[in-house]
């Protein structure tokens, strides 16, 4: 999905580009006025009210919004985890493929942010560690490998190692 929101993003950047030049080379013409100046102006209007709707149904609609909105049913295993300057504490780290698993996030000091990576490089989900207040954030595990918990949030000087292994069997 980010590979297709970066492509629409730069696509949409040339357009611009391109519009922006031709307007720019025009601006020293001396144009006669046609029958009805607005008649374009209406029209591009339309097609980018329609292009952006659709753009943002597109790219928004696999958001796990829809998929948190009832999180009255049970979650298969829940997990706490309490941000500490510099390190996460889990109160377990390994779960089976296939199991919801609801990550109940605190810190015990000041802000983090926690988000759970695969292969370093992939960010699956995150939310924020607040002292005083807990986030719950369900995840479906699907695929069985070592998943990284990484701190997004700048926490200080050893923010940069805070990370810990979340196990899928």
């Amino acid at each position: 999905m980010q590979q297709t929101a970066w492509t629409i993003s730069l696509v949409l950047m040339a357009v611009t580009t391109v519009i922006f030049l031709w307007v720019v080379s025009g601006a020293s013409v001396k144009a006669s006025a046609p029958a009805n100046p607005f008649r374009f102006r209406g029209s591009l209007f339309w097609i980018a009210i329609i292009a952006g709707a659709a753009i943002a149904y597109m790219t928004l609609s696999t958001w796990p919004l829809v998929a948190y909105a009832n999180t009255a049913n049970a979650a298969d295993v829940i997990v706490k985890a309490t941000g500490h300057q510099w390190h996460w504490e889990l109160s377990q780290d390994t779960a089976l493929a296939g199991q919801e698993v609801e990550f109940q996030v605190t810190s015990a000091d000041v802000n983090h942010g926690f988000a759970l990576y695969r292969n370093k490089t992939q960010l699956l989900t995150q939310t924020q560690a607040m002292p005083g207040y807990v986030n719950k954030l369900r995840y479906k595990f699907t695929d069985p490998g070592e998943y990284e918990v990484l701190c997004l949030e700048y926490c200080g000087l050893a923010h940069h190692g805070m990370a810990t292994k979340f196990t899928v069997k």
